[in-house]
């Protein structure tokens, strides 16, 4: 759930449902799955502008690359996960386990890594499941986010 503190520069509404773009003029702060009620928001600046038209690309072709500047974030060990994760093609998909060895870490701190993940679709954290379903996203173990996970991983396979 995002908090008051977000300062989103457009909301977009996408299949699945509204994401938040936090960005200034220079780099993309932060994309934010946000609850279906929420409303869209023109974008406020080029860059936002931008990112969404990245979005709508990536509901296309979920492997087109996105040519943004992402802000970047996270520990050493979260940039590892996310670069892991980068490799994954569209498609496919990996359980934490295999990461977490191919890492030398512990699946559920893949896990925290993927739910640290600020730009979800452009780091496919959706792509890493668990071995029994398709485990947590973005920080939630049920409910709408895991519905939008199950509906990108359908997408994908779509394609």
């Amino acid at each position: 759930m995002p908090s008051a503190s977000h300062d989103f520069a457009a909301i977009v509404r996408l299949p699945f449902g509204p994401m938040g773009i936090v960005c200034d003029d220079e780099v993309v702060s932060e994309l934010v799955f946000l609850p279906p009620d929420v409303a869209e928001r023109a974008p406020r600046r080029a860059l936002a502008e931008r990112t969404a038209l990245a979005l709508a690309r990536w509901i296309d072709d979920p492997g087109a690359p996105h040519g943004l500047p992402l802000a970047p974030r996270g520990t050493d060990f979260q940039r590892r996960v996310w670069t892991a994760i980068d490799a994954i093609p569209p498609g496919h998909t990996r359980r934490y386990g295999e990461l977490a060895q191919a890492l030398g870490s512990a699946a559920r701190a893949v896990g925290g890594a993927c739910g640290a993940n600020p730009f979800p679709l452009f780091t496919p954290c959706h792509r890493v499941v668990a071995r029994h379903g398709p485990g947590g996203f973005a920080g939630d173990t049920a409910g709408h986010r895991i519905r939008v996970k199950q509906w990108l991983l359908a997408h994908e396979q779509a394609h």
